[in-house]
C-alpha cells in the first residue's frame, strides 16, 4: 500500500535542501536518510533522502542528485509517497495510519450516523477528520480525545461526542428562522425541539 507522507515546499539555501510539510506521525521512520520514496507526479521520482534536519520547527530534507536551489525549486509541491505494509500498525497505542481511518463510519454514541471519513487533514495544531455527510456536505471534526471518543476498527466506525454547534449549528439557525416565519403559537417550542433533534442526529 502506498501512503502520502509529505509534500515538498520551498527550497532552502543554495545546496538543494527543501522544506517539507509532514503528513505522517512517524517522520523518523518514513523520512529518514536512505528512504526511497515514490512521487506524485511520478516523473519526478523516485527520490532518495540523503539527509534531514529540523530548522525553525520545520523538517528540511536533501535528496540524492539534487545539489542546487534550481533543482530544489523544481521539486516544489511534489508529494512524497511511501510503500507501507497494509498490516503494519503504528508503534504507539491509540495512533492510526490515515488508511485505517479513511472510510470509517462516523457515529454518535447512540449509533446515529453522521457521515463517512473521506480524508485526514494534518494541521500544525491538530488533525482533522473531513467527514462527508449523506447529503454531500462536509464536516471537519477535530481528532482529539474529547470529541472522538472511540476508534473501532473491527466495526469500521469512529464514535464522536461533538460539542454543541459542531455538527448542525447552521441548520439549526435555518430551522429557527423558518419557524419564526410561521408565526404559530407553538413556533418557539417547535424550534427548540427541531434544534434538539438535529443536535442529537
Amino acid at each position: 500500500m502506498q501512503l502520502v507522507v509529505a509534500r515538498i515546499g520551498r527550497a532552502h539555501g543554495i545546496k538543494g535542501e527543501v522544506s517539507v510539510e509532514v503528513r505522517t506521525d512517524e517522520p523518523e521512520l518514513r523520512l529518514g536518510p536512505g528512504a526511497v520514496l515514490h512521487t506524485d507526479p511520478a516523473t519526478v521520482g523516485p527520490l532518495t533522502i540523503e539527509a534531514g534536519r529540523v530548522h525553525s520547527g520545520r523538517l528540511m530534507l536533501r535528496f540524492a542528485g539534487v545539489t542546487d536551489r534550481t533543482g530544489a525549486e523544481a521539486l516544489r509541491n511534489t508529494l512524497l509517497i511511501a510503500d507501507v505494509d497494509p498490516e503494519e500498525l503504528p508503534e504507539e497505542e491509540d495512533e492510526y495510519y490515515d488508511h485505517q481511518l479513511v472510510d470509517l463510519d462516523v457515529v454518535l454514541a447512540d449509533g446515529t450516523e453522521i457521515g463517512v471519513i473521506s480524508e485526514i487533514s494534518h494541521l500544525p495544531s491538530q488533525d482533522l477528520f473531513i467527514v462527508e455527510r449523506p447529503d454531500g456536505s462536509e464536516l471537519m471534526i477535530p481528532f482529539v480525545s474529547q470529541i472522538v471518543t472511540e476508534i473501532d476498527l473491527e466495526n469500521q466506525r469512529a464514535v464522536i461526542d461533538p460539542p454543541p454547534g459542531l455538527i448542525d449549528d447552521a441548520q439549526a439557525v435555518v430551522a429557527s428562522s423558518r419557524d419564526e416565519a410561521d408565526e404559530t403559537e407553538t413556533g418557539d417550542a417547535e424550534s427548540s425541539s427541531d434544534t434538539s433533534d438535529k443536535d442529537a442526529s
